[in-house]
């Protein structure tokens, strides 16, 4: 496997705050607080794309409500 498809399988907290629709800090707070698993490579979070999904299907961004990953 090579190290293009391999990191295809994840995303940056970039990519995250877009398809969340939120801003990128968010998207670290939500890493730091546990909410949403990342990995720390390099001085960059990475995201499993599967669990993006799974974890963009159950959140709302709107202030106030709780975004739980299960």
């Amino acid at each position: 496997m090579s190290k293009e498809s391999l990191l295809e399988q994840y995303a940056g907290v970039d990519d995250v705050s877009k398809r969340l629709k939120i801003h990128p800090e968010s998207v670290r707070r939500l890493i730091r607080q546990g909410k949403l698993p990342a990995i720390k490579f390099g001085n960059k979070w990475l995201v499993e794309r599967a669990t993006l999904e799974q974890f963009a299907s159950h959140y709302d961004p709107r202030p106030g409500n709780k975004a739980t990953l299960l």
